[in-house]
């Protein structure tokens, strides 16, 4: 017999950590036509009729509403994009992100 040992091969597993998410906000103004934040909103991030509305509805009572939450490069984009359209219409339309806690 042999007098060497053989150990079973350990794979290490590195943990990847996920993505901190970042939620896109909504923030009302008394300029944009409700028809056109809600084609907006819509348009960018896929939302039905009655969901747009609510949000829209939403900040406009509250002054700022979440639309969504997406990994942080994704919100940052579909919020740029989302405001970049009001003012391609001449609209104070703004979105803005921020890490979700």
């Amino acid at each position: 017999m042999s007098d060497t040992t053989t150990k079973p091969r350990v794979k290490a597993r590195s943990k990847v950590e996920r993505p901190r998410l970042h939620k896109v906000i909504l923030l009302n103004d008394n300029f944009t036509p409700r028809e056109f934040v809600v084609k907006v909103l819509k348009v960018e991030f896929h939302l039905s009729e009655d969901q747009a509305y609510r949000v829209m509805i939403t900040a406009h009572r509250r002054g700022a509403c979440v639309v969504a939450v997406f990994p942080k490069d994704v919100a940052e984009t579909k919020a740029t994009r989302a405001t970049d359209a009001g003012k391609a219409q001449g609209y104070p339309l703004r979105f803005e992100t921020e890490p979700e806690e």
